[in-house]
C-alpha cells in the first residue's frame, strides 16, 4: 500500500482497523479472472474505531446509515487487474467517503433582500424587451 490515505486534516484510515477480503472478479482479464482473487471488498468498522474525533463519527453513522452493516461500512473494487490496484483504489474510495460523511454541514444562508434599484432595472429591460418584440409583429404595417 502507498502510505497512509488520509481522511481529512491529521486524520487518516489505520491500517490496523481496516479488514481486506479477496475473491475472484468478474472484471477484465480473461482466463486469468478465473485464478485469482483480484476482486477486494474493504471493511471499516466505524461505530467502534478510535480513529476518527468522537463529532466526525456521530456525524459519519448519522449520513451513512443506510450503507452500514452493525456499523461496519464496506467498500469494494474490482476495475483491475491486479489485486493491488484494487486494494488502493477500495482504500481511496473509502477515504474520500469518509471525508465527506465527516465534513461539517454548510453554513446557514443568511437570506437577503434585493435592492430596488436592480429590481426597477430588471422590469425596465423586460419593458423594453417586450416592446422591441411588439414592435415586430406587422399589425400596423398594412
Amino acid at each position: 500500500m502507498s502510505g497512509p490515505h488520509v481522511i481529512r486534516g491529521s486524520v487518516s484510515l489505520p491500517e490496523a482497523e481496516l479488514m481486506w477480503r479477496f475473491s475472484r472478479s468478474s472484471g477484465p482479464g480473461g482466463q486469468h479472472v478465473n485464478t485469482s482473487d483480484s476482486q477486494v471488498e474493504l471493511r471499516f468498522d466505524l461505530a467502534n474505531t478510535e480513529a476518527l474525533p468522537e463529532v466526525w463519527k456521530a456525524r459519519a453513522l448519522e449520513r451513512l446509515a443506510g450503507r452500514l452493516v452493525d456499523g461496519v461500512v464496506s467498500v469494494r473494487a474490482s476495475e483491475h487487474r491486479s489485486q493491488w490496484r484494487n486494494r488502493e483504489t477500495a482504500a481511496v474510495r473509502l477515504a474520500a467517503l469518509l471525508a465527506e460523511a465527516t465534513a461539517p454541514p454548510p453554513r446557514p444562508r443568511r437570506a437577503t433582500r434585493i435592492p430596488r434599484g436592480i429590481n426597477e432595472r430588471r422590469l425596465r429591460e423586460k419593458k423594453q424587451r417586450s416592446d422591441t418584440k411588439r414592435g415586430r409583429s406587422g399589425r400596423d404595417w398594412g
